[in-house]
């Protein structure tokens, strides 16, 4: 951070020593700065910690001029404070269900346009806030095997961030003074990234973000981040970081998404087809399935083919070099080494009874391998709750929605520091259980 400071003037306070004591305030639960400079000044112990002499500690405004020197931005924001009204999310009819997107654009047409778009970090308001992230912690955990960069399995969710109580917003306009009181001009806004959403999990409107994570499955570590609006949906935030990220991270390589059935949507199994990408997605129901497979088959809901006597077919595995997968009837029975059908009433008369191949690219969004009736598919997805764990973790362990804050810049600065003390503290944990290496070392 040299070219941060001026080489004139007064020496400023060492900037490690200010990022190591914010990122104490966060690890104790204090979420004010003003706050915690007081605490510094009480409490010795917090200021060795901190790198400081007792008695010589920061004041509240030297916190304050150090996030600023963090954040690349003259505006606190990353929207303009006056902008039109935002469509208001309408409540789903079905409990514990995500609101429907208000944004007019399909994922058929963001997904290109996100794609072809080359995202600068130098030109991100947080690029240094990234820097010190990427550098300092997320290489780190990389480098001692916490995550594996070259083989990436992603888990994906966004989770609700609470900024206020109700959007506060003003009239710049004439109108109610002429007597028109529900005009549509724009308002000036004091937090212009947020608006309201709907949060499916309590069931209730909400004023702040969407907070789109993308986390190591394996590890339960944060990779990327992202705050979108908080109407913003699932289905187009997960786009968004995941684009940003493949830019400002151009040495990960992506092997797996393990994503919710909000993001069940055609376009993206066809592009992670093209990247060799390997998506566990589970089905939302909204994109249907073939009525009729191979003239007289039908296709489960798991994408199993159902034969003309209502039976589910048994996988027979999968031709990845001709790009398709193998079913047999599964009621072929090799009792006493002799094979036969034990069907009522038999599909087919050869010997080891009727067969169906499912070519993927028919519909890929159906047809996966693995498929989603097997084990290895289950055992994966399984591990796409990681994201969810990882949500937990910055909410509720580290009271990210305690900031109170006003400002995109405090939100960015609180939430970074918050996944350092994530991959901190995975750094302590021991890599193997001890009680399996003694064991081993008993052996």
């Amino acid at each position: 951070m040299t070219d941060k400071y001026s080489k004139f003037g007064p020496a400023p306070r060492t900037p490690s020593c200010m990022q190591r004591s914010y990122l104490l305030s966060i690890d104790f639960k204090v979420t004010s700065l003003t706050e915690w400079a007081a605490q510094l000044k009480m409490n010795p112990l917090y200021a060795i910690l901190s790198g400081f002499e007792p008695g010589n500690t920061p004041g509240v405004g030297t916190f304050y001029d150090f996030i600023n020197r963090l954040w690349n931005s003259d505006d606190d924001h990353m929207s303009p404070h006056i902008h039109p009204l935002k469509t208001k999310v309408k409540k789903p009819k079905t409990k514990g269900t995500k609101a429907d997107s208000v944004e007019k654009v399909t994922v058929a047409n963001l997904l290109p346009v996100l794609e072809n778009t080359d995202f600068e970090l130098d030109e991100q308001p947080y690029s240094s806030l990234f820097a010190i992230y990427q550098k300092e912690f997320l290489d780190v955990s990389a480098s001692t095997g916490l995550i594996h960069s070259d083989a990436l399995a992603l888990a994906g969710d966004g989770t609700p961030v609470v900024t206020s109580h109700r959007e506060r917003k003003k009239r710049i306009c004439k109108c109610k003074e002429n007597g028109i009181t529900d005009c549509k001009c724009d308002r000036y806004f004091s937090q212009p990234d947020c608006d309201i959403g709907w949060d499916s999990s309590r069931d209730c409107y909400y004023h702040g973000y969407d907070l789109y994570m993308l986390v190591d499955s394996q590890s339960d570590l944060p990779v990327f981040p992202h705050f979108c609006c908080a109407s913003k949906h699932d289905l187009h935030g997960f786009l968004h970081a995941f684009f940003r990220m493949k830019s400002f991270l151009p040495d990960c390589t992506v092997s797996k998404v393990l994503l919710d059935s909000a993001h069940d949507a055609m376009p993206y199994y066809q592009y992670f087809k093209r990247e060799n990408i390997t998506p566990f997605i589970d089905l939302n129901g909204k994109g249907g399935i073939p009525p009729v497979y191979k003239n007289d088959f039908t296709i489960d809901k798991d994408g199993v083919p159902v034969c003309p006597s209502g039976c589910r077919m048994r996988r027979d595995g999968v031709a990845v070099a001709k790009g398709r997968m193998k079913f047999k009837c599964p009621k072929i029975c090799h009792k006493n080494g002799c094979i036969s059908c034990t069907c009522e009433t038999p599909c087919s008369d050869a010997k080891y009874g009727r067969t169906v191949h499912l070519v993927m690219k028919d519909n890929p969004r159906l047809f996966n391998n693995p498929p989603r009736s097997s084990k290895e598919w289950k055992l994966e997805y399984n591990a796409r709750t990681s994201a969810e764990r990882s949500n937990k973790r910055e909410k509720l362990d580290f009271k990210l929605e305690d900031g109170r804050h006003r400002s995109t810049k405090m939100w960015y600065c609180r939430l970074y520091h918050i996944l350092m003390l994530q991959h901190l503290d995975a750094w302590d944990l021991p890599s193997e259980s001890t009680l399996k290496k003694m064991i081993l070392d008993v052996a």
